[in-house]
């Protein structure tokens, strides 16, 4: 597991390269509760965060060797960005059905992209092939100290905006965020958030390791084929909850968030607000309260089918 040392060292690490994000209140979710838009952040979610410091952490052999990565979108493009910004060259595996959004702004961060893979259960074996034939340098999108490390700074900015929170409310795909923000916040109780119909860490934390699960949610971002092995480890042993929300919840929180936070979110983004507006994540009243709105790239098709619904 990863330390709150290891998040202050990626601090250090990435220092100036990136946004601070804002912590917005919203009184109409609570009189305590905050919102961490970490939609505003480089590419358009938190995940630039870890990448840098990856990169800034690996030798030159690796960096000449280029780098690869595997993801339905916000991954990839901030391996993208973070690749070209470090001088090296970048190949992203994705999938035929991932969002066409994410793909032309992975490529349009000036990435080589490899769409061969069906879906999320196949993904990773395509990886496998591209690695074994390029000889390119793997950059995780959860399951790395170091890429879990660079997310958890969301966790100190937390801390720094809101000194009293009680409760951090975090979505979770692989893990790789929720693991950070632990780590930042030994000492704050911190809610896990997953679609019904994705729940890598849910099945992780029944099985006793990761698990390969089914993901179709429309929440693209938290469709995970698996949960990494550092978000169970820290799972188990910080006691953190999972809570679930269905899609017709995850679609009511970005209208919410869209609508009254004027945050332009994607699905992924609103799962926090989503297990709050339901009380599925369990806050007590009276506590203070982050959720984490950790992305903003969705499809202008699919957000304007959302906002339409009822």
């Amino acid at each position: 597991m990863i330390t709150r040392d290891d998040v202050l060292a990626a601090r250090e690490a990435i220092a100036g390269r990136l946004h601070r994000t804002p912590t917005f209140s919203s009184a109409t979710l609570g009189p305590r509760v905050f919102l961490k838009a970490e939609l505003f952040q480089r590419t358009g979610s938190f995940k630039p965060r870890g990448v840098l410091n990856k990169l800034r952490s690996s030798t030159e052999e690796e960096r000449a060797a280029g780098v690869i990565g595997v993801s339905a979108g916000n991954h990839a493009q901030a391996l993208a960005y973070c690749a070209a910004a470090e001088g090296i060259d970048a190949l992203l595996v994705m999938w035929k059905t991932a969002s066409p959004a994410k793909v032309e702004a992975t490529r349009g961060y000036g990435a080589k992209i490899d769409l061969e893979a069906e879906g999320p259960a196949t993904v990773f074996e395509r990886l496998e092939e591209l690695r074994e034939q390029t000889g390119r340098t793997f950059v995780h999108p959860f399951d790395d100290p170091l890429v879990a490390a660079g997310q958890g700074i969301v966790g100190l900015e937390i801390a720094e905006d809101v000194p009293d929170v009680d409760v951090v409310v975090v979505p979770v795909g692989g893990g790789g965020l929720i693991s950070g923000i632990a780590a930042a916040l030994p000492d704050v109780r911190i809610v896990g958030v997953e679609p019904v119909i994705s729940q890598a860490l849910t099945a992780a934390l029944e099985a006793g390791e990761s698990v390969p699960v089914e993901a179709t949610s429309v929440a693209d971002g938290l469709n995970a084929p698996f949960a990494g092995a550092l978000a169970l480890e820290t799972a188990q042993e910080r006691g953190i909850e999972v809570a679930l929300v269905e899609e017709e919840e995850i679609e009511a929180g970005m209208r919410f968030l869209y609508e009254r936070a004027k945050l332009a979110c994607e699905p992924a983004g609103a799962a926090a607000v989503a297990a709050l507006m339901t009380g599925e994540a369990g806050v007590d009243e009276g506590q203070t309260v982050v959720c984490v709105v950790s992305g903003g790239n969705v499809a202008a098709q699919t957000a304007a089918a959302i906002l339409a619904r009822p």
